[in-house]
Formats: structure tokens, C-alpha cells, sequence
């Protein structure tokens, strides 16, 4: 004989209607009268309808994740916080990745997404991109990581602060030829490095210092393209003695790319990254620490509660990063 949510309810005490709000994730539901049902409804082995909670309340109980990239840690770490926000309130995600952005791509198809999902959450496209403008016309709540617009929630990180932490530790040891490994010409359509830039920035303004151009090199984001900036860097007739690189990812192939010449990030040239993956602290990387899952979980909760009521004001949330200092920023400028 089936579990219907009646017998949930009656296990935990609580009226039907209780023990369905308790099972949509509704907000406005007691903590210990949720967490009640949903121990009754795990020991009774309850699994719910999604058609049927559909059609009593109009929502298709899931969500979409609209993603440039799968491949990068950075938006595995997110989609994972995402993932475990959602999984608590029984909501599915379903994801859409547009592949890199200054690829050809066609644009995701929103309004056939629309007819399938409550709401959207847009990791790093600006708000005028292209990928999302439709979006952003439709009537349905929307959260967004690294760019804001209106009627949305939005989760940022302090880039800015995070970037000019890691050449101002570099310019204390006396660096004064810093290399920079950025992810890739300016593309106005993913926001991922702009902040970052203004960061270095500030911190060469700050010092008095002004960087040099030579030692400003792309590195794609990826561990093959930090090889190429790195070696390029260090080929240069006068190279830097210490290098900041806007990805973790890119720092191990700068790692690669120094070991190739002998070399060795903390003895020969300072190195700092930026993400803060678990890999750096085996790497003895020293990394500008990001809160990915944070950022992830942070979304979630901010369009369950957009969903649930759209009439809200919007709502910006501003997460802190976190400089770590580890043997391979310890090398000095001689």
C-alpha cells in the first residue's frame, strides 16, 4: 500500500497542508515543524507527486541553471551549492550551458525553458548579454551571480578587494615587476575579471607604481593556457619575480610552466592564484579564497524566495574573499 501525505502528516502531527508546505520548502514554514515532516516522510519511505503538486499549485517544481561553463571548477563548486539548497527543498535543477560565450553558440531557449521551471539562476553573463536579455524580458523570478538587473536577486563576490589583496602581499615582499596571468580578452558578455583588473589597479595606485604592459598576459582560465602566460612571462628579456594569476587553474599550469625551466614557485618567483580549490593547498599555492558553494547556496535561496513571492524589492548580497598565504608567495625580489 502506497504512502500518501496524509500519513505524513498524522506521523508528525501536523495538518496535510502543514506537511505539504513543509515538503515544497516554503519559507514561512517552521524549522521544527519541516524538519519533523521531513523525518516522518523519510521514514515512511514518502516520495511526492511532481505532477500533482504542479497542478495544485501551478509550479513546475524545478529550476534552471543557465551556466557558460561545466568543465571549470568555479561553476562546479557553485552548482554544487545550488545543488544542495535545492535537494533540501525537493526542487529539481536542470541545467543549460551555453558552452564559452565568445564561441558561436545559439541562445538559450528561455521561453521553452519558461513553460518547464519556476525560475532561472544565471551564473556570470552581464546583464546586457545576449544570452540572457530575452530572459530578463519574461515575467518569471530570476537570480544572478556577478551582475544585477532589475526585478532580480543577485550575489556578488569583492573582487576588487580580493585582487589588491594579492599584489599589495606581493609588493610587500618588495616585487616590484609583477606578472599578471588574466583569463582572456575583454569579453562583455561573461563577468569574470573586470573587478579583478580594477583590483591590481588599485593596489599599483596605491604603492605609487604603475604595471607594465609586457607583463600583463591572457591565460584563458585554463591550466594550459596559465603554460603559455606563464612561459611567455618568463621569457621576457627582464621577467617579473612574482606573478598574481586570476584562476587557481592557471596558476598550476604557471607551477607546470616554471618547473619546465627548473624553476620553483616560492623559491624563484612568487606566485599567488585565485579561487581558493582544494588542489592549492596540495600545491602549497598561495590563492585569493572564494566562497563558491556559498555563492551557490546563496542564489538558491534567493530565487525560492523570489518564487514564492514575487512581488519582492530586489535584493543584492555582497560575500567577502579571502587572501591565503602559503610557501609559493614567499619568494623576495633580490
Amino acid at each position: 500500500m502506497s504512502v500518501t501525505l496524509k500519513d505524513v502528516a498524522q506521523i508528525a502531527g501536523v495538518s496535510t497542508a502543514s506537511a505539504s508546505r513543509a515538503l515544497r520548502g516554503f519559507e514561512t514554514v517552521d524549522p521544527t515543524i519541516r524538519e519533523r515532516v521531513l523525518n516522518a516522510a523519510q521514514r515512511l519511505g514518502y516520495v511526492g507527486s511532481h505532477a500533482a503538486a504542479a497542478l495544485a499549485t501551478g509550479r513546475a517544481g524545478s529550476v534552471a541553471i543557465i551556466t557558460p561553463f561545466l568543465d571549470r571548477l568555479a561553476f562546479q563548486r557553485m552548482l554544487s551549492g545550488v545543488h544542495r539548497v535545492l535537494q533540501g527543498a525537493r526542487v529539481d535543477m536542470l541545467v543549460h550551458c551555453t558552452g564559452d560565450p565568445s564561441d558561436p553558440h545559439p541562445v538559450p531557449p528561455h521561453r521553452r525553458l519558461a513553460r518547464r521551471v519556476d525560475g532561472f539562476i544565471v551564473l556570470s553573463f552581464t546583464a546586457d548579454s545576449p544570452d540572457i536579455a530575452d530572459l530578463l524580458r519574461l515575467d518569471v523570478p530570476v537570480a544572478m551571480f556577478g551582475a544585477h538587473a532589475y526585478g532580480t536577486s543577485s550575489v556578488h563576490i569583492d573582487d576588487r578587494a580580493g585582487a589588491a589583496s594579492a599584489v599589495e602581499h606581493l609588493l610587500t615582499g618588495g616585487h616590484r615587476r609583477i606578472g599578471v596571468i588574466y583569463g582572456r580578452e575583454a569579453d562583455s558578455t561573461v563577468v569574470l575579471e573586470s573587478e579583478r583588473h580594477r583590483g591590481v589597479r588599485d593596489a599599483f595606485g596605491r604603492a605609487g607604481l604603475s604595471l607594465a604592459d609586457d607583463l600583463v598576459v591572457p591565460g584563458d582560465f585554463t591550466l594550459a593556457g596559465g603554460v603559455r602566460a606563464m612561459t611567455l612571462l618568463m621569457e621576457l628579456a627582464e621577467p617579473p619575480t612574482a606573478v598574481f594569476a586570476f584562476s587557481d587553474e592557471m596558476a598550476y599550469g604557471a607551477i607546470q610552466a616554471l618547473r619546465a625551466k627548473g624553476l620553483q614557485a616560492g623559491t624563484d618567483v612568487a606566485l599567488i592564484g585565485y579561487d581558493g580549490h582544494d588542489l592549492s593547498a596540495a600545491l602549497d599555492l598561495s590563492t585569493v579564497s572564494v566562497p563558491f558553494e556559498e555563492i551557490g547556496s546563496t542564489l538558491a535561496r534567493q530565487l525560492l524566495a523570489r518564487i514564492q513571492q514575487p512581488s519582492l524589492p530586489d535584493a543584492r548580497e555582497l560575500l567577502p574573499t579571502q587572501l591565503v598565504t602559503r610557501f609559493s608567495s614567499r619568494a623576495r625580489s633580490v
